[in-house]
């Protein structure tokens, strides 16, 4: 359970970021998959009386990767530490696979864990404001997911609320835009709430299809571990 520190006051939920910021919080499904760039734009407003349809991508077909799976055995683990900061700074620290390299972004409000074939990440955010729990977290990230294209291929795999977390699993086609290879993510989010029962961490494991397990091993041990405290 993420747990919080007794210095500084904890604000609102992360989820109210996406509506203020524009997805900057990590709610957008290009953060998701660890791409820089949202996997659906906002076009200009058509004028008054004029129907604009909406343009609808080409229907592809997913690119198949057949490199071995990631294994939970071969994974070793260490508890890694960074600053995330948007609306407030927080201490956050985990245990995730020691070797995987740590990137941030600019505004540093998460950090990405990669394994050295760029195929796999763990991304861990925090910085935002608390105020609802995982579950309406959770409600809200598929209502995102169903405005997808259909030329993306969504599928949801599975959702499960728990006491103190709510985890959804679904597969992903980025666009062409963010990603030429054509395949297939596999991805676990998890949003995972303080001692108040509200969501303080959002965190989410990408991969390849066949990684699923792996990807779940590498959730469980930042889930189970991560901690965050901010400052006033």
């Amino acid at each position: 359970m993420a747990r919080r520190g007794t210095v500084g006051a904890l604000l609102g939920s992360g989820l109210v970021v996406i509506t203020a910021l524009g997805g900057a919080g990590g709610y957008g499904i290009g953060l998701l998959i660890g791409e820089a760039q949202p996997a659906v734009a906002s076009g200009a407003a058509a004028p008054l009386g004029t129907a604009t349809p909406t343009p609808t991508a080409p229907m592809r077909t997913p690119k198949p990767d057949n490199r071995p799976a990631l294994q939970a055995d071969d994974l070793s683990y260490k508890t890694r530490s960074f600053i995330a900061e948007l609306v407030v700074k927080s201490y956050v620290s985990a245990r995730v696979p020691y070797n995987w390299r740590i990137t941030r972004p600019d505004p540093p409000n998460y950090a990405r864990f990669t394994d050295p074939t760029s195929k796999r990440w763990i991304r861990i955010e925090a910085g935002f404001t608390i105020s609802r729990p995982p579950a309406a977290s959770m409600a809200a990230r598929i209502k995102d997911l169903d405005g997808l294209d259909k030329s993306q291929l969504l599928k949801i795999v599975s959702q499960q609320v728990e006491d103190d977390q709510a985890t959804l699993a679904y597969t992903y086609l980025p666009p062409e835009s963010q990603s030429s290879e054509g395949v297939m993510r596999y991805v676990i989010v998890r949003w995972v709430a303080d001692d108040s029962g509200l969501c303080a961490i959002e965190m989410s494991s990408t991969g390849l299809p066949q990684d699923k397990d792996a990807l779940l091993d590498v959730l469980d041990h930042a889930s189970k571990s991560v901690v965050r405290r901010d400052t006033p």
